[in-house]
Parts: C-alpha cells; sequence; structure tokens
C-alpha cells in the first residue's frame, strides 16, 4: 500500500472545504435566461445587434422570435443606439496616448397592446483603449473587437432586464 504525502492530502482537504462552502452559500453558474413570455419581436436597432440578440433569445431561452408585433407577446423596441470614441489623454507633445470608447442603447419592454411591461432603459458601456500611431491597423482592429466585446455585454444585459419584466397590468374595463 502506497502512501499518500501530507501536503496532497492537505490540497484534498482544502478543495473538499472550498467546494463545500460554494455550495453552501448558495453559488451556481448563471443558467438560460428565462423570460416570462413565449414570443417576443425585435423593432429598431441595427441589424448586427438584432442579430446577436436573436441568437441569444433562441440559445438561451424558450423564448420564440416573430417575424410581426401582432404575433408576439412582448415588442422589445430599441428607440436610441450609439457609439463614441473620446480622447482620454494625450502625451506630452499632444498625441492621443488613449481613447475612451463608450456604446449606449436605450430600449423598452411593451406588450402587442402597446402597455408598458419595462420602462425605458439605458445601458451605457465604457472601454478605455490605448493608441500608439505607429501602430494604426492593428488599434483599428482591437478597437472593432471591443465595439463586438461591448455589444456582447449590452445583449447580455438586455436578456437580464428582460427576465424581470412583469406583465403589463389588465386595462381596467370602461364603465
Amino acid at each position: 500500500m502506497r502512501d499518500i504525502p501530507v501536503t496532497d492530502l492537505l490540497k484534498a482537504v482544502v478543495i473538499g472545504m472550498l467546494a463545500l462552502t460554494l455550495s453552501a452559500c448558495g453559488f451556481q453558474l448563471r443558467g438560460k435566461a428565462e423570460l416570462p413570455f413565449e414570443t417576443l419581436y425585435i423593432e429598431g436597432g441595427n441589424p448586427a445587434l438584432n442579430a446577436e440578440l436573436q441568437r441569444a433569445v433562441s440559445i438561451g431561452s424558450r423564448t420564440r422570435i416573430v417575424a410581426t408585433p401582432s404575433e408576439a407577446q412582448a415588442v422589445l423596441q430599441i428607440f436610441n443606439e450609439s457609439r463614441e470614441k473620446r480622447i482620454l489623454s494625450l502625451s506630452g507633445v499632444g498625441r492621443v496616448n488613449e481613447f475612451l470608447l463608450v456604446q449606449r442603447v436605450a430600449f423598452r419592454l411593451r406588450d402587442r397592446n402597446s402597455r408598458i411591461m419595462l420602462p425605458d432603459q439605458l445601458i451605457e458601456l465604457r472601454r478605455d483603449m490605448s493608441y500608439d500611431d505607429t501602430l494604426v491597423l492593428a488599434k483599428e482592429s482591437e478597437e472593432a473587437m471591443l465595439y463586438r466585446d461591448m455589444q456582447g455585454d449590452v445583449v447580455n444585459q438586455i436578456l437580464r432586464r428582460l427576465s424581470g419584466a412583469k406583465p403589463a397590468p389588465p386595462e381596467e374595463p370602461d364603465n
């Protein structure tokens, strides 16, 4: 029979304690975003954002994307989307050292009868990007990659907010 070194035994005990602690605190990996509606129509927004939203909804939930607002239980209206690039810092000789990239998306969620399920929301993401004018092509690629990454984060945040949407209250009958 082989002797187990004390350090290996200690590692196993520590790993076991960590696993027990994580499970006791309720930690779990984020699962699918369960949306509180079965069908969704996406209105507005740029084609790349819409395609990524459609893919994320299709893969990450039981909700189906439909072709017309009249088929949908919920309509996601993207009414403002913008990107901005600002100079963040300059060198001593006046050359750009860093840029600030900003992406904003404003949206709301309504039902097919135009009742608000989720009021106007604004998501604003910022990323710093160092700049070197001797590496222009590489920095353009980095900027495009950062914007793609930000768009993925926007999609995830939209889905998290949609998952918390409440159905619109029923309309009061006129007496």
